[in-house]
Protein backbone atom coordinates (compact mmCIF):
# COMPACT_ATOMS: atom_id res chain seq x y z
CA UNK A 1 0.00 0.00 0.00
CA UNK A 2 0.94 3.74 -0.07
CA UNK A 3 3.23 5.11 2.47
CA UNK A 4 1.85 7.36 4.97
CA UNK A 5 0.55 10.81 4.49
CA UNK A 6 3.11 13.88 5.56
CA UNK A 7 0.96 15.52 8.52
CA UNK A 8 1.36 18.93 6.65
CA UNK A 9 -0.97 17.72 3.49
CA UNK A 10 -4.17 18.81 3.22
CA UNK A 11 -6.81 16.54 3.87
CA UNK A 12 -7.29 14.30 1.11
CA UNK A 13 -10.37 12.71 -0.40
CA UNK A 14 -12.58 9.62 0.87
CA UNK A 15 -13.92 7.27 -1.79
CA UNK A 16 -16.83 5.32 -0.97
CA UNK A 17 -17.18 1.85 -2.68
CA UNK A 18 -21.53 1.72 -3.22
CA UNK A 19 -21.07 -1.39 -5.60
CA UNK A 20 -22.94 -3.03 -3.39
CA UNK A 21 -26.03 -0.83 -3.87
CA UNK A 22 -25.38 -0.58 -7.47
CA UNK A 23 -25.74 -4.72 -8.00
CA UNK A 24 -28.92 -4.37 -5.92
CA UNK A 25 -30.77 -2.00 -8.19
CA UNK A 26 -33.29 -4.78 -9.02
CA UNK A 27 -34.69 -5.55 -5.93
CA UNK A 28 -37.50 -3.41 -3.48
CA UNK A 29 -36.46 -5.28 -0.36
CA UNK A 30 -32.92 -4.49 1.04
CA UNK A 31 -30.55 -6.75 3.27
CA UNK A 32 -28.49 -5.69 6.23
CA UNK A 33 -25.47 -5.24 4.30
CA UNK A 34 -27.55 -2.79 1.73
CA UNK A 35 -28.66 -1.05 4.63
CA UNK A 36 -25.09 -0.67 6.18
CA UNK A 37 -23.45 0.31 2.86
CA UNK A 38 -26.77 3.46 2.92
CA UNK A 39 -25.80 4.48 6.02
CA UNK A 40 -22.10 4.84 5.31
CA UNK A 41 -22.98 6.83 2.01
CA UNK A 42 -25.25 9.25 3.33
CA UNK A 43 -23.34 9.34 6.91
CA UNK A 44 -20.19 9.73 5.28
CA UNK A 45 -21.68 12.60 2.94
CA UNK A 46 -22.69 14.62 5.72
CA UNK A 47 -19.17 14.24 7.59
CA UNK A 48 -16.80 15.25 4.09
CA UNK A 49 -18.86 16.99 1.82
CA UNK A 50 -17.05 17.64 -1.28
CA UNK A 51 -14.13 15.52 -0.24
CA UNK A 52 -16.31 12.73 -0.45
CA UNK A 53 -16.13 10.76 -4.29
CA UNK A 54 -18.25 7.56 -4.86
CA UNK A 55 -16.40 4.47 -6.67
CA UNK A 56 -17.83 1.19 -7.68
CA UNK A 57 -17.17 -1.69 -9.70
CA UNK A 58 -20.35 -1.97 -12.39
CA UNK A 59 -22.40 -4.37 -12.87
CA UNK A 60 -19.91 -4.32 -16.21
CA UNK A 61 -17.08 -5.21 -14.61
CA UNK A 62 -16.13 -1.83 -15.08
CA UNK A 63 -14.32 0.02 -11.93
CA UNK A 64 -14.31 3.91 -11.63
CA UNK A 65 -15.55 7.12 -10.05
CA UNK A 66 -19.68 7.85 -10.37
CA UNK A 67 -20.91 11.12 -10.87
CA UNK A 68 -21.75 12.56 -7.79
CA UNK A 69 -25.13 14.51 -8.58
CA UNK A 70 -25.97 10.96 -10.61
CA UNK A 71 -25.00 8.98 -7.28
CA UNK A 72 -27.58 11.25 -5.13
CA UNK A 73 -30.27 10.72 -6.95
CA UNK A 74 -29.69 7.05 -7.46
CA UNK A 75 -29.33 7.15 -3.22
CA UNK A 76 -32.92 9.03 -2.99
CA UNK A 77 -34.19 6.84 -5.39
CA UNK A 78 -33.00 3.34 -3.42
CA UNK A 79 -34.44 4.86 -0.38
CA UNK A 80 -38.05 5.59 -2.01
CA UNK A 81 -37.94 1.88 -3.05
CA UNK A 82 -36.96 0.55 0.52
CA UNK A 83 -39.81 2.71 2.37
CA UNK A 84 -42.85 2.54 -0.37
CA UNK A 85 -45.91 1.56 0.83
CA UNK A 86 -46.29 -1.32 -1.98
CA UNK A 87 -43.43 -3.93 -0.50
CA UNK A 88 -43.58 -6.30 -2.99
CA UNK A 89 -40.94 -8.95 -3.23
CA UNK A 90 -40.38 -7.97 -7.11
CA UNK A 91 -37.63 -8.33 -8.81
CA UNK A 92 -37.00 -5.45 -11.34
CA UNK A 93 -36.48 -6.75 -15.53
CA UNK A 94 -33.65 -5.51 -16.93
CA UNK A 95 -35.04 -3.09 -18.97
CA UNK A 96 -36.55 -1.27 -15.99
CA UNK A 97 -33.16 -0.70 -14.55
CA UNK A 98 -31.09 0.03 -17.40
CA UNK A 99 -31.24 3.70 -17.20
CA UNK A 100 -30.19 3.98 -13.71
CA UNK A 101 -27.27 1.32 -14.87
CA UNK A 102 -26.48 3.29 -18.10
CA UNK A 103 -26.42 6.61 -15.58
CA UNK A 104 -24.14 4.87 -13.21
CA UNK A 105 -21.41 3.99 -15.78
CA UNK A 106 -18.26 4.73 -14.12
CA UNK A 107 -15.53 7.01 -15.36
CA UNK A 108 -11.38 6.54 -15.30
CA UNK A 109 -9.84 8.67 -13.13
CA UNK A 110 -6.22 8.24 -11.83
CA UNK A 111 -6.49 9.12 -8.13
CA UNK A 112 -3.80 11.11 -5.83
CA UNK A 113 -4.36 9.47 -2.68
CA UNK A 114 -6.48 9.23 -0.22
CA UNK A 115 -8.93 6.38 1.90
CA UNK A 116 -10.71 3.84 0.05
CA UNK A 117 -13.64 3.21 2.22
CA UNK A 118 -15.78 -0.42 1.38
CA UNK A 119 -18.23 -1.32 3.90
CA UNK A 120 -19.66 -4.41 1.44
CA UNK A 121 -17.78 -7.73 0.94
CA UNK A 122 -18.75 -6.99 -3.29
CA UNK A 123 -15.67 -7.98 -5.04
CA UNK A 124 -13.63 -8.85 -1.98
CA UNK A 125 -13.22 -12.35 -3.73
CA UNK A 126 -10.65 -10.77 -6.43
CA UNK A 127 -7.72 -9.91 -4.74
CA UNK A 128 -6.02 -8.71 -7.59
CA UNK A 129 -9.16 -6.54 -8.78
CA UNK A 130 -8.91 -5.01 -5.21
CA UNK A 131 -4.90 -4.16 -5.29
CA UNK A 132 -5.55 -2.50 -8.81
CA UNK A 133 -8.12 -0.61 -7.61
CA UNK A 134 -5.82 0.72 -4.56
CA UNK A 135 -3.02 1.62 -6.97
CA UNK A 136 -4.90 3.58 -9.28
CA UNK A 137 -6.94 5.45 -6.75
CA UNK A 138 -3.17 5.85 -4.66
CA UNK A 139 -5.24 5.17 -1.33
CA UNK A 140 -4.97 3.53 1.78
CA UNK A 141 -8.35 0.97 2.41
CA UNK A 142 -10.49 0.78 4.90
CA UNK A 143 -13.13 -1.89 5.05
CA UNK A 144 -15.92 -3.86 7.30
CA UNK A 145 -15.88 -7.24 7.85
CA UNK A 146 -19.79 -8.05 9.31
CA UNK A 147 -18.96 -11.51 9.80
CA UNK A 148 -16.89 -15.03 9.56
CA UNK A 149 -19.94 -17.41 9.49
CA UNK A 150 -19.34 -18.95 6.67
CA UNK A 151 -15.65 -19.82 7.88
CA UNK A 152 -16.82 -20.68 11.16
CA UNK A 153 -19.89 -22.56 10.34
CA UNK A 154 -19.27 -24.00 6.39
CA UNK A 155 -22.56 -26.29 6.97
CA UNK A 156 -24.38 -23.24 7.29
CA UNK A 157 -23.51 -21.35 4.03
CA UNK A 158 -24.31 -21.95 0.67
CA UNK A 159 -21.92 -24.20 -1.41
CA UNK A 160 -18.77 -22.72 -1.60
CA UNK A 161 -19.49 -20.18 0.56
CA UNK A 162 -16.23 -21.18 2.96
CA UNK A 163 -13.82 -20.83 -0.06
CA UNK A 164 -15.11 -17.79 -1.51
CA UNK A 165 -15.15 -16.12 2.40
CA UNK A 166 -11.67 -17.34 3.09
CA UNK A 167 -10.70 -15.44 -0.72
CA UNK A 168 -12.71 -12.67 0.78
CA UNK A 169 -10.65 -12.64 4.19
CA UNK A 170 -7.44 -12.99 2.13
CA UNK A 171 -7.90 -9.86 0.21
CA UNK A 172 -8.27 -8.28 3.74
CA UNK A 173 -5.26 -9.19 5.66
CA UNK A 174 -3.34 -8.80 2.42
CA UNK A 175 -4.39 -5.30 1.09
CA UNK A 176 -6.32 -3.55 4.10
CA UNK A 177 -4.85 -1.20 5.83
CA UNK A 178 -7.65 -0.47 8.67
CA UNK A 179 -10.62 -2.74 9.38
CA UNK A 180 -14.09 -1.83 10.99
CA UNK A 181 -16.06 -5.03 12.55
CA UNK A 182 -19.66 -4.88 13.86
CA UNK A 183 -19.09 -6.67 17.01
CA UNK A 184 -15.87 -7.79 19.25
CA UNK A 185 -17.05 -11.14 18.63
CA UNK A 186 -16.27 -10.19 14.47
CA UNK A 187 -13.53 -8.66 15.50
CA UNK A 188 -12.34 -12.23 18.27
CA UNK A 189 -12.87 -13.97 14.82
CA UNK A 190 -10.78 -12.18 12.51
CA UNK A 191 -7.87 -11.75 15.08
CA UNK A 192 -6.07 -15.41 14.34
CA UNK A 193 -6.59 -14.55 10.56
CA UNK A 194 -4.70 -10.70 10.99
CA UNK A 195 -2.14 -12.56 13.31
CA UNK A 196 -0.97 -15.04 10.68
CA UNK A 197 -0.55 -12.22 7.51
CA UNK A 198 2.34 -10.77 9.83
CA UNK A 199 0.82 -7.38 9.15
CA UNK A 200 0.13 -5.06 11.67
CA UNK A 201 -3.28 -3.35 10.70
CA UNK A 202 -5.82 -1.38 12.78
CA UNK A 203 -8.88 -2.99 14.01
CA UNK A 204 -11.65 -1.35 15.52
CA UNK A 205 -15.49 -2.10 17.06
CA UNK A 206 -18.19 -0.27 16.04
CA UNK A 207 -21.68 -1.69 16.40
CA UNK A 208 -24.03 -0.95 13.83
CA UNK A 209 -26.61 1.70 13.92
CA UNK A 210 -30.18 1.14 15.05
CA UNK A 211 -32.41 1.94 12.09
CA UNK A 212 -35.01 4.70 12.79
CA UNK A 213 -37.95 2.96 12.77
CA UNK A 214 -40.98 4.71 10.90
CA UNK A 215 -43.71 6.01 13.69
CA UNK A 216 -46.46 4.19 12.15
CA UNK A 217 -49.77 2.63 13.55
CA UNK A 218 -49.61 -1.10 15.09
CA UNK A 219 -50.12 -3.60 12.23
CA UNK A 220 -53.95 -4.46 12.69
CA UNK A 221 -53.86 -8.39 12.81
CA UNK A 222 -57.76 -9.24 12.28
CA UNK A 223 -57.53 -11.23 14.88
CA UNK A 224 -57.11 -10.57 19.02
CA UNK A 225 -54.82 -13.35 19.75
CA UNK A 226 -51.07 -11.80 20.00
CA UNK A 227 -48.83 -12.68 17.59
CA UNK A 228 -44.51 -12.67 17.44
CA UNK A 229 -42.27 -11.35 14.65
CA UNK A 230 -38.94 -13.49 13.43
CA UNK A 231 -37.09 -11.27 11.26
CA UNK A 232 -34.57 -12.38 8.72
CA UNK A 233 -33.74 -14.49 5.95
CA UNK A 234 -34.93 -18.40 5.96
CA UNK A 235 -31.83 -20.37 5.92
CA UNK A 236 -30.41 -23.35 8.04
CA UNK A 237 -28.39 -20.65 10.27
CA UNK A 238 -31.70 -18.82 11.40
CA UNK A 239 -33.16 -22.00 12.78
CA UNK A 240 -36.49 -21.65 11.50
CA UNK A 241 -37.16 -25.28 11.93
CA UNK A 242 -36.98 -24.76 15.59
CA UNK A 243 -40.10 -22.22 15.52
CA UNK A 244 -42.36 -23.88 13.30
CA UNK A 245 -41.86 -27.59 15.40
CA UNK A 246 -42.95 -25.47 18.61
CA UNK A 247 -45.68 -23.95 16.71
CA UNK A 248 -46.58 -27.44 15.61
CA UNK A 249 -46.40 -28.36 18.80
CA UNK A 250 -48.64 -25.50 20.26
CA UNK A 251 -51.14 -26.07 17.44
CA UNK A 252 -51.83 -29.93 18.52
CA UNK A 253 -51.65 -29.27 22.52
CA UNK A 254 -53.80 -25.86 22.60
CA UNK A 255 -57.29 -24.66 21.65
CA UNK A 256 -56.67 -22.47 18.76
CA UNK A 257 -57.76 -19.47 20.39
CA UNK A 258 -54.88 -20.31 22.47
CA UNK A 259 -52.32 -20.69 20.15
CA UNK A 260 -50.39 -17.23 19.16
CA UNK A 261 -49.33 -16.31 15.84
CA UNK A 262 -46.12 -16.39 14.21
CA UNK A 263 -45.60 -13.73 11.85
CA UNK A 264 -42.09 -14.57 9.61
CA UNK A 265 -40.24 -11.99 7.64
CA UNK A 266 -37.72 -12.56 4.75
CA UNK A 267 -37.43 -13.94 1.72
CA UNK A 268 -36.55 -17.30 1.36
CA UNK A 269 -32.78 -18.45 1.01
CA UNK A 270 -30.57 -21.49 0.89
CA UNK A 271 -30.97 -25.48 1.81
CA UNK A 272 -33.82 -24.72 3.56
CA UNK A 273 -36.11 -27.23 1.93
CA UNK A 274 -37.17 -28.52 5.78
CA UNK A 275 -38.70 -25.04 6.37
CA UNK A 276 -40.44 -24.61 3.06
CA UNK A 277 -41.94 -27.81 3.05
CA UNK A 278 -43.57 -27.40 6.85
CA UNK A 279 -44.73 -23.46 5.63
CA UNK A 280 -46.51 -24.75 2.69
CA UNK A 281 -47.59 -28.70 3.82
CA UNK A 282 -47.75 -28.65 7.24
CA UNK A 283 -51.83 -28.41 8.22
CA UNK A 284 -51.06 -28.04 11.70
CA UNK A 285 -49.39 -24.63 11.56
CA UNK A 286 -52.08 -23.36 8.89
CA UNK A 287 -53.90 -20.34 10.49
CA UNK A 288 -50.88 -19.75 12.85
CA UNK A 289 -48.05 -19.04 11.02
CA UNK A 290 -47.58 -16.22 8.07
CA UNK A 291 -44.98 -15.95 6.02
CA UNK A 292 -44.22 -12.29 4.60
CA UNK A 293 -41.41 -12.80 1.36
CA UNK A 294 -41.11 -8.90 0.99
CA UNK A 295 -42.27 -6.38 3.75
CA UNK A 296 -41.94 -2.65 3.36
CA UNK A 297 -39.74 -0.76 6.02
CA UNK A 298 -43.16 0.89 7.44
CA UNK A 299 -45.22 -2.39 7.38
CA UNK A 300 -42.34 -3.82 9.22
CA UNK A 301 -42.11 -1.07 11.29
CA UNK A 302 -45.70 -1.58 12.38
CA UNK A 303 -45.30 -5.57 12.71
CA UNK A 304 -42.41 -4.70 15.13
CA UNK A 305 -44.48 -2.43 17.45
CA UNK A 306 -47.35 -4.70 17.91
CA UNK A 307 -45.60 -7.90 18.30
CA UNK A 308 -45.16 -9.55 21.63
CA UNK A 309 -41.51 -10.39 21.30
CA UNK A 310 -38.86 -10.82 18.60
CA UNK A 311 -37.67 -13.99 18.00
CA UNK A 312 -34.11 -15.37 17.12
CA UNK A 313 -33.26 -18.22 17.36
CA UNK A 314 -30.38 -18.16 15.69
CA UNK A 315 -27.19 -20.82 15.73
CA UNK A 316 -24.67 -17.89 14.45
CA UNK A 317 -24.69 -14.19 13.94
CA UNK A 318 -22.03 -11.42 13.35
CA UNK A 319 -24.64 -8.88 14.69
CA UNK A 320 -28.38 -8.22 15.84
CA UNK A 321 -29.37 -6.09 13.92
CA UNK A 322 -32.99 -7.15 14.49
CA UNK A 323 -32.83 -7.49 18.50
CA UNK A 324 -31.64 -3.70 18.57
CA UNK A 325 -34.87 -2.43 16.42
CA UNK A 326 -37.08 -4.28 18.37
CA UNK A 327 -35.76 -3.11 21.68
CA UNK A 328 -35.72 0.67 20.16
CA UNK A 329 -39.43 0.17 19.64
CA UNK A 330 -39.65 -0.96 23.06
CA UNK A 331 -40.54 -4.57 21.64
CA UNK A 332 -39.11 -7.60 23.81
CA UNK A 333 -37.00 -9.98 22.25
CA UNK A 334 -36.17 -14.16 22.94
CA UNK A 335 -32.72 -14.94 20.92
CA UNK A 336 -30.17 -17.27 20.99
CA UNK A 337 -27.36 -16.85 23.67
CA UNK A 338 -24.74 -15.64 21.61
CA UNK A 339 -21.89 -13.17 22.46
CA UNK A 340 -22.87 -11.18 19.25
CA UNK A 341 -26.51 -10.96 20.24
CA UNK A 342 -25.25 -9.69 23.77
CA UNK A 343 -23.51 -7.20 22.23
CA UNK A 344 -26.45 -5.88 20.20
CA UNK A 345 -29.02 -6.31 22.77
CA UNK A 346 -27.36 -5.93 26.52
CA UNK A 347 -28.83 -7.20 29.42
CA UNK A 348 -32.30 -6.97 28.56
CA UNK A 349 -33.17 -9.93 26.12
CA UNK A 350 -34.31 -13.37 27.61
CA UNK A 351 -31.28 -15.52 25.90
CA UNK A 352 -31.81 -19.16 25.73
CA UNK A 353 -29.37 -22.23 24.37
CA UNK A 354 -30.82 -22.26 20.18
CA UNK A 355 -31.48 -25.76 20.79
CA UNK A 356 -33.36 -25.78 24.46
CA UNK A 357 -36.94 -26.20 23.01
CA UNK A 358 -39.02 -26.17 25.96
CA UNK A 359 -37.06 -23.35 27.26
CA UNK A 360 -38.81 -20.96 24.25
CA UNK A 361 -41.64 -22.72 24.62
CA UNK A 362 -42.25 -21.89 28.24
CA UNK A 363 -41.05 -18.12 27.19
CA UNK A 364 -42.71 -17.82 23.96
CA UNK A 365 -46.14 -18.62 26.21
CA UNK A 366 -45.30 -16.04 29.29
CA UNK A 367 -44.28 -13.35 26.85
CA UNK A 368 -48.17 -14.72 25.28
CA UNK A 369 -50.01 -14.49 28.09
CA UNK A 370 -48.34 -11.05 29.61
CA UNK A 371 -46.29 -12.99 32.09
CA UNK A 372 -43.93 -12.07 34.75
CA UNK A 373 -40.83 -12.89 32.27
CA UNK A 374 -42.31 -10.49 29.89
CA UNK A 375 -42.99 -7.95 32.66
CA UNK A 376 -39.24 -8.25 33.94
CA UNK A 377 -37.88 -7.49 30.56
CA UNK A 378 -40.52 -4.50 30.02
CA UNK A 379 -38.59 -2.86 32.93
CA UNK A 380 -34.90 -3.55 32.04
CA UNK A 381 -35.81 -2.19 28.63
CA UNK A 382 -36.60 1.33 30.52
CA UNK A 383 -32.50 1.86 30.75
CA UNK A 384 -31.91 0.30 27.37
CA UNK A 385 -29.75 2.60 25.09
CA UNK A 386 -29.61 1.50 21.53
CA UNK A 387 -26.15 2.51 19.20
CA UNK A 388 -26.44 5.08 16.74
CA UNK A 389 -25.44 5.34 12.90
CA UNK A 390 -23.96 8.62 14.41
CA UNK A 391 -21.71 6.61 16.92
CA UNK A 392 -20.46 4.16 14.28
CA UNK A 393 -19.20 6.79 11.81
CA UNK A 394 -17.10 8.15 14.44
CA UNK A 395 -15.61 5.15 14.98
CA UNK A 396 -14.93 5.45 11.48
CA UNK A 397 -14.39 8.62 10.42
CA UNK A 398 -11.97 8.69 13.12
CA UNK A 399 -10.29 5.75 11.51
CA UNK A 400 -10.21 7.62 8.28
CA UNK A 401 -8.92 10.64 9.60
CA UNK A 402 -5.59 8.39 11.33
CA UNK A 403 -4.89 6.61 8.06
CA UNK A 404 -4.72 10.15 6.50
CA UNK A 405 -1.98 11.61 8.41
Amino acid sequence: MTGPIPRDRPASPVILDISRLISRLRYSTPTGVDRVEMAYARGLLARHGDRLAFAAVHPSGLYGRLRRRTVLSFLDEMERRWTSEDGHPRQRSLPEVLPWLVALLPRRVRGAGGVYVQSSPHHLTRTGQVRRILEREQARFLCMVHDLIPIEYPEYARISGDRQHRRRIATITALADGVIVNSAATGAALAPWLARSGRTVDVRVALLGTETVPEVPVEASGTDRPYFICVGTIEPRKNHLLLLNLWRHLAETLPPAAVPRLVIVGRRGWENEQVVDMLERCPALQGHVEELNGCSDRRLAGLLRGARALLMPSFAEGYGMPVAEALAVGTPVLCSDLPALREAGGSVPDYLDPLDGLGWKTLILDHARAGPHRAAQIQRLAGWHHSTWDEHLDIVAAAIDDLQR
